[in-house]
């Protein structure tokens, strides 16, 4: 009896159970009584590398059939069912030419890991998901793409688990859910929550899925202390910047205390003013403000960094990730690299000039911070150790950081002030300019060189809306500040 084998290909990155699931599969068509093969061929795609896993099975009993040759790679247009961990992924098997509208089954997990050049890119450099999905639809005969991660995260298992019960919901497959829970067992690792994990993915295959975008950002809990300010916030500024004035009151009350958050809308009051006074309607003014302005307020110091890494909501965080079982003992190394400027800007603003501006002060901080210090937070003398770090918190009003952060911000809303009587798209764009201010040590260094840069140029030539908007993205494009700099002599 002659018949085709089934052609199954799993593109799955590094630790996400890739050759689990072809082992899987595999194990079910021999205990079916049918030939099977997979072969793998390691890749190196996105951070921890990718692996093509292909499997073929041969749906005919073994005393009905001879024993069959298999190909050792996918044939592009010779595929019956993809299986992609991640939506790049998938898209590299469109592009592969595997995926084949005439008969492929393309299953997704519609969650993004992101690439290294997404992570590092200055500005915002993920990548929209809509076109990989657009693209799966048009390239695969039938397309489904579910949060099969998420599925996996809730089950305590890896994304092997629900792709192989999507598969098995998908009737690809010559034989029945039980003979894939049964191949499982055989397994004989991590059965019940891979077990837990294959009935959710099969669940969620056939079910329609949920409206709205792939994955929705987290917002911070309001704090419910807020009330007051909240209501302040009602009275003063429009509704309609609801969405953008309430999260960032949250996040300076979370960063410091109640009475920061109160500055932040007295900084935000005259900015509405003006908004109403030469607006268009729109509040982009004072939308882009409050956006920058909050993340401004709350630039990350080392007392920020060491208050976060103590927090229980981590902590719990990092037990659900390593999967620590109950009775288990989790150790978490932190690894601290402070720099002397890092530490002069958390001292008082007196003091921290003092060891910026001493050659004694500079030389003996240098040599204590020459190498980086590995802070166990899981033991009583790490977490104390963090814990007084986390403290400074209360002197970063007095702080050398705060003092010069406060006038630079000072100095942005007075630059927005002036600009808006006879150019409001330019005070937009000039609003939008603490974008390229970010993170600590030198990533912070080199975006608020890359912002003082772009004030140098208002203050020369004083160019309009356009040229702002260009020269910033051109210094969110690469952190050398190449392009900065060609856009900055071309507009000279």
């Amino acid at each position: 009896m002659r018949a085709r084998p089934i052609k199954i290909a799993i593109l799955a990155m590094g630790g996400e159970g890739g050759g689990v699931l072809a082992d899987w599969i595999v194990d079910a068509a021999e205990c079916e009584s049918y030939y099977a093969q997979s072969t793998s061929v390691p890749g190196v795609a996105q951070r921890t590398g990718a692996t093509l896993y292909y499997v073929e099975v041969l749906p005919v009993a073994r005393d009905l059939s001879r024993q069959p040759v298999f190909s050792l790679m996918p044939t592009p247009g010779d595929v019956d069912v993809v299986i992609a961990s991640e939506l790049m992924e998938s898209a590299r098997a469109v592009q592969r030419g595997i995926v084949t509208p005439d008969k492929t089954l393309l299953i997704t997990s519609s969650h993004r890991v992101y690439a290294i050049d997404e992570k590092m890119a200055m500005g915002d450099g993920r990548v929209s998901s809509e076109p990989f999905i657009d693209t799966g639809r048009e390239a695969a005969q039938r397309y489904v793409a579910r949060d099969f991660a998420q599925l996996a995260e809730q089950c305590g298992s890896v994304i092997s688990g629900p792709l192989f019960g999507a598969l098995a919901a998908s009737g690809a497959l010559p034989w029945d859910r039980q003979a894939c829970e049964a191949a499982i067992v055989r397994g004989g690792v991590g059965v019940a929550a891979s077990l837990q994990a294959f009935a959710a993915g099969h669940d969620a295959f056939l079910k329609e899925p949920e409206a709205g975008p792939v994955s929705a950002a987290n917002r911070l809990a309001p704090d419910p202390r807020l009330g007051e300010l909240l209501r302040r916030a009602a009275s003063e500024l429009p509704a309609a910047c609801a969405d953008i004035i309430e999260p960032a009151l949250a996040r300076a009350a979370d960063y410091q205390d109640l009475a920061y958050a109160g500055e932040l809308l007295d900084r935000l009051a005259p900015v509405a003013e003006l908004d109403r006074r030469f607006g268009d309607g729109s509040w982009r003014l004072l939308r882009e403000t409050a956006r920058y302005l909050a993340l401004w307020m709350t630039f990350e110091d080392v007392a920020r960094v060491a208050e976060l890494k103590l927090r229980r909501s981590r902590f719990a965080r990092v037990h659900r990730e390593a999967r620590a079982e109950a009775g288990q003992v989790l150790h978490i190394h932190e690894y601290f690299h402070p720099r002397l400027e890092e530490i002069a800007d958390t001292a008082p603003a007196g003091l921290g000039r003092w060891l910026l501006a001493s050659r004694l002060s500079r030389a003996l901080l240098r040599r204590l911070t020459r190498q980086g210090r590995v802070i166990r937070t899981s033991s009583l003398g790490g977490f104390l150790m963090l814990y007084a770090v986390a403290a400074c918190r209360g002197l970063r009003r007095r702080s050398l950081r705060y003092e010069r952060e406060t006038a630079a911000m000072r100095d942005w809303l007075g630059r927005i002030g002036k600009a808006v009587a006879d150019d409001y798209a330019l005070a937009c764009e000039i609003a939008e300019c603490p974008r390229l201010i970010k993170g600590y040590g030198d990533t912070h260094a080199r975006g608020f060189a890359n912002y003082q840069a772009i004030l140098g140029a208002l203050d020369r030539s004083a160019p309009g809306a356009p040229s702002v908007r260009e020269m910033r993205e051109a210094a969110l494009a690469d952190e050398s500040g190449v392009k900065l700099r060609a856009c900055l002599a071309a507009l000279a």
